[in-house]
């Protein structure tokens, strides 16, 4: 044979798979230590969390990084995978209390968390005691995979780690979702403009990881029962990866998160007691229906876009769990919907004086209160099951 005609392989090979994957992971990393770097100043946990999770990311896509650039080819002994462990079963709380730490402002990081690390500190103790031992074996410089790798992990460690791993993620992602969903709800009896603070990132983030996972599980399923998949066709999957990174990082560096710094979650049992004081006090109810009335027809504090239910509370001297209790039994509607409700009052008065030939629709909204087009018409839908032009030729 010729052996001038045949590539010889090298270490570091940059062609069109180790390229992207490799600038991707390198910027990955830098927006690693930006979003570190700006925990240190801050001591904002959503920042730590999230770095954790883009570090992870990163790592796992080393694997398939410097395979393609040569790595395996080039050194047909190396140990590297010895040292690479997996840590899906670090990621997944890591996902869950991130999404938490975004939705409960006063949310820190305890000992009592790591105790969700322990499945992943037990498979790392495992992989360490098959270091150890095949580095004791005979020949072990000479291959590149020892007897307990062959024998145990291969065969018994991964396939039962594969299960847990997956385990934990649904579990974990189920978790992440209801925290989401639950605090779409909550949002509503706090914030009178909830457009800009539904958190569609985290929605994205969420979708975006399920997918990658989703897409992982239909990989394994092909590769174990259908064909043995190639290291080229296992390449898509470390590029979506990749390019999530870079999403995950931007998005979560430049999301500001500060307008939910005043935002509390409902207390269920402060809650629950004020629901059972106002309904057993009419009178009192009254009051406080009347108290809250007087500011929005009076005072119009519904003008206001960033109008909270701290806010209202201060003005009527009461808690947060009396007027929203006072809101939700003497109104009978949520904070969002009920000052949602005096802004399209307003927005119809204006029209009827004749101020629409002075300034748009849209211009007269916000003047009203609102700040967002498409949350008012949604809004105006809903109350008058007309849309505001066709309210308005209905004049």
């Amino acid at each position: 044979m010729n052996m001038a005609h045949i590539p010889l392989q090298f270490f570091p090979d940059f062609n069109s798979y180790s390229m992207p994957l490799l600038i991707l992971v390198l910027q990955g990393l830098l927006l690693v230590a930006l979003l570190y770097a700006r925990f240190v100043k801050n001591k904002k946990v959503p920042d730590l969390l999230l770095a954790g999770i883009l570090l992870i990311m990163c790592y796992h896509r080393t694997t398939y990084t410097i395979g393609f650039m040569g790595w395996y080819d080039t050194f047909r002994n190396t140990k590297i995978n010895y040292f690479l462990v997996s840590m899906e079963m670090l990621t997944a709380p890591l996902i869950f209390f991130y999404v938490k730490s975004v939705v409960t402002p006063h949310f820190r990081l305890t000992k009592k968390h790591l105790f969700h690390a322990v499945p992943w500190v037990l498979f790392f103790l495992a992989k360490a005691i098959i270091y150890l031992y095949d580095a004791q074996q005979p020949g072990f410089e000479d291959r590149q995979n020892g007897y307990l790798v062959e024998n145990f992990q291969w065969k018994y460690l991964n396939p039962l780690v594969s299960i847990v791993s997956t385990a934990q993620m649904l579990l974990y992602l189920a978790f992440s979702f209801q925290l989401y969903y639950t605090y779409k709800k909550e949002i509503q009896q706090f914030f009178s403009n909830t457009a800009k603070k539904e958190l569609v990132w985290i929605w994205n983030f969420l979708l975006i990881y399920t997918f990658i996972f989703v897409y992982g599980l239909v990989q394994l399923f092909i590769n174990e029962f259908v064909f043995e998949m190639s290291w080229k066709q296992k390449w898509w999957i470390q590029f979506f990866s990749a390019i999530a990174i870079l999403y995950f990082g931007v998005k979560g560096y430049f999301t500001n998160f500060n307008f939910l710094k005043d935002f509390e979650r409902p207390q269920k049992k402060a809650a629950g007691l004020s629901v059972s004081y106002a309904t057993e006090n009419d009178v009192m109810l009254q009051e406080r229906k009347e108290t809250i009335n007087l500011l929005f027809q009076k005072e119009k504090i519904f003008l206001d876009p960033e109008l909270n239910l701290g806010q209202l509370a201060n003005k009527t001297g009461l808690n947060r769990a009396e007027v929203s209790a006072a809101i939700n039994i003497g109104f009978k509607k949520n904070f969002n919907d009920l000052v949602n409700q005096y802004r399209i009052s307003e927005f119809k008065r204006r029209l009827q004086q004749g101020e629409h030939e002075q300034f748009s629709l849209v211009g007269l909204a916000f003047d009203c209160g609102f700040n967002s087009k498409a949350t008012f018409n949604r809004v105006f839908k809903k109350e008058e099951k007309l849309t505001p032009t066709e309210y308005l030729n209905s004049l």
